[in-house]
Parts: C-alpha cells; structure tokens; sequence
C-alpha cells in the first residue's frame, strides 16, 4: 500500500522540475548537421513504384473535382463493358435459338457453322 499522497508527490516533484537549470549548449552547426542527416536518410529511402503511384493516387482522390470524375469514368467504363458483354452473349443466344429451331423442324438437319 502506499503511504504517500499522489497529489503531494506531484507536487514535489514540479517543484524540483522548476528548480531545475541546464546550462549545457550544442555543438556548433548542430541544427544544420541534423537536417544534413535527415536528408541524407530520405535520399537514400528507396520507394517501390507501386508504392508511389498508390501514394499519388490518394493523394490526387483527396480533391473532390478529381474524385468525381474518376468514379464518373470508372461508372462509363462498367457501363460499356457490360453493354459490350449483353451484346456478345444476345449475339450468342440468337445462334444457339437459330440452330435449335433448325433442329426442331429437321431433326436430322446438321448445324450451320
């Protein structure tokens, strides 16, 4: 069990915070060899291609102009993909219903192919 009072110790302990003093000082150009550092890190960072092109994609979805008219175009190409899919398997059906009402009045006619 504790026999101190946590209010009191942080108290305390603020007080001896406040009383605190450091007097050291950097090194010369410090600030400057730090962010040298840094970019010396980021150059050497090597981003895969898709990792960038996903980055820039978000980033360009983050405009709402942009957003819009990406999903307007991938709305038109579904569109015209299935458009295009309905049309090959119309085009489809209409031969197999043209070679099974040639069977049904000739049973022994062969397929037109």
């Amino acid at each position: 069990m504790k026999s101190e009072d946590p209010v009191q110790s942080d108290e305390a302990l603020r007080q001896v915070l406040h009383q605190w003093k450091f007097d050291a000082h950097l090194p010369a150009h410090f600030q400057e060899r730090v962010w040298r550092q840094i970019e010396r890190t980021e150059a050497q960072v090597h981003v895969p291609g898709w990792m960038l092109l996903w980055y820039r994609l978000t980033e360009a979805l983050a405009r709402p102009s942009l957003a819009v008219s990406y999903v307007t175009l991938l709305l038109l190409a579904g569109l015209l993909a299935g458009y295009w899919q309905v049309r090959l398997t119309r085009a489809q059906t209409g031969e197999n219903m043209g070679e099974r009402y040639v069977h049904l009045v000739d049973p022994f006619q062969q397929a037109h192919r």
